[in-house]
């Protein structure tokens, strides 16, 4: 029996694998279904990584390699091109890998499965199906790790992060990027990439537009765009053609979470992940569940930083034999928050205070996020603007939580609705 199985060698498998090691566990099993540790990060070859947990500016396999260079530092067990299948009561985790089928028992495990894209048949683009369509992701792979360039003349629907990198990075390959087009009447992505990716290379992006149509045979040969209004329904008449041979589509991640809700976990419909508590331990005791499999995030830095929070109190939880805490304050997203990070905590065990992550619906200016619980305000956080594209982040103190009453309420008010 292990004390830890870690589920995903990404960074958030990574982190919280070297955590729990440097927390004292001894007895640690890493399970990663590629051939190699380091996950997304390994296609990511653009800089930008980094800049808050190492304070430096790295490219995605540098930081990769940094905790891949820890791990290997530990008695971390590792067993790569294995796929975990079930997680079963106990908790056991049944695999299949080079070795064949085995079923694993451990003292607790984390879930670190990361995310995948959303791909056409999610959001019913109308038209036909020839090759030349396919994720921001897929093609990031192609030409950052296969030596494949996916087409000459790109549109690309959605302005993830991801989706704007590779509007830059299929640029320097030489492909014409005619258009990146957002449903939304603002991006998805962080500004600096927006800055970066686009503007920099004189790419438009058509904000509250969307691909109507896609024409084309064998090979992709028109995309139709055309502009929505505010239910996001197409506008006729305003329909443009863009003549290209491919489409990349940067739709939005969801959490990986077969497993967690095989398992029988707790989900919150809202992040696509496990409810989670401060330490990220889920509804299954010993379970954690860390990373973009939890919610997804915009900068791996926080990744990393939640990853180890969860490996550390997954060796918490071995050490002390599972010992039980107090009664949970639940997190609910209020007016303006689509949802919080942890949704629970318990005030016995955030004795140095809770982080809390959350995302905004709209895009803010001067305003400020408040916190409060039965209707009474404990706390406010002021901010010059805020975004659906990046992540919030607060720290709920001690004292504050002394005087959270069952439950908290975090919203965002605009200086102009006071």
């Amino acid at each position: 029996m292990y004390d830890l199985i870690v589920i995903g060698g990404g960074p958030a498998g990574l982190a919280a694998a070297w955590a729990a090691w440097e927390k004292g566990l001894r007895s640690i099993l890493l399970v990663e279904r590629d051939r190699e540790l380091g996950g997304i990060l390994n296609q990511c070859i653009h800089s930008g990584f980094g800049l808050q947990y190492f304070k430096e500016e790295l490219t995605g396999p540098e930081y990769a390699g940094r905790f891949i260079k820890l791990l290997s530092d530990t008695g971390v067990e590792v067993r790569l091109e294995t796929m975990a299948l079930e997680i079963a009561p106990g908790p056991a985790v049944h695999m299949v890998g080079p070795g064949g089928y085995a079923v694993e028992e451990a003292k607790s495990v984390v879930l670190a499965m990361g995310c995948r894209e959303r791909t056409r048949g999610a959001i019913a683009i109308p038209g036909t199906r020839p090759a030349g369509v396919l994720t921001a992701g897929a093609a990031q792979r192609y030409v950052n790790m296969e030596g494949w360039l996916p087409g000459k003349r790109v549109v690309i629907l959605g302005s993830g992060d991801i989706g704007l990198i590779m509007a830059r990075r299929m640029t320097l390959e030489g492909t014409e990027v005619l258009a990146c087009v957002e449903v939304m009447p603002y991006s998805g992505g962080l500004n600096r990439n927006i800055v970066q990716c686009l503007e920099d290379f004189n790419i438009p992006l058509y904000l509250s537009h969307t691909v109507t149509d896609i024409k084309g045979r064998d090979r992709v040969e028109q995309v139709v765009v055309s502009k929505v209004d505010e239910n996001r329904r197409p506008v006729p008449g305003t329909e443009m053609v863009f003549d290209c041979d491919t489409l990349l589509l940067s739709v939005g991640l969801i959490p990986e979470n077969e497993l967690t809700q095989q398992a029988g976990i707790e989900m919150d419909r809202r992040t696509g992940g496990a409810v989670v508590e401060e330490n990220m331990e889920t509804s299954m005791p010993g379970v954690f569940a860390c990373g973009n499999a939890a919610h997804v995030h915009d900068l791996v830095d926080f990744v990393t930083a939640e990853s180890a929070r969860a490996g550390e109190a997954a060796a918490e939880y071995v050490l002390s034999g599972g010992a039980s805490a107090g009664d949970a304050v639940t997190i609910t997203p209020g007016d303006g928050v689509n949802y919080t990070v942890p949704q629970r905590l318990r005030s016995d065990r955030a004795k140095g205070g809770c982080g809390v992550f959350f995302r905004v619906n709209r895009i803010l200016g001067d305003s400020r996020i408040v916190v409060s619980s039965v209707g009474k305000e404990l706390a406010a956080f002021p901010r010059r603007h805020m975004a659906p594209g990046e992540m919030e982040r607060i720290t709920l103190s001690p004292a504050l939580l002394s005087r959270a009453v069952e439950e908290l309420t975090i919203s965002v008010e605009e200086a102009t609705g006071r």
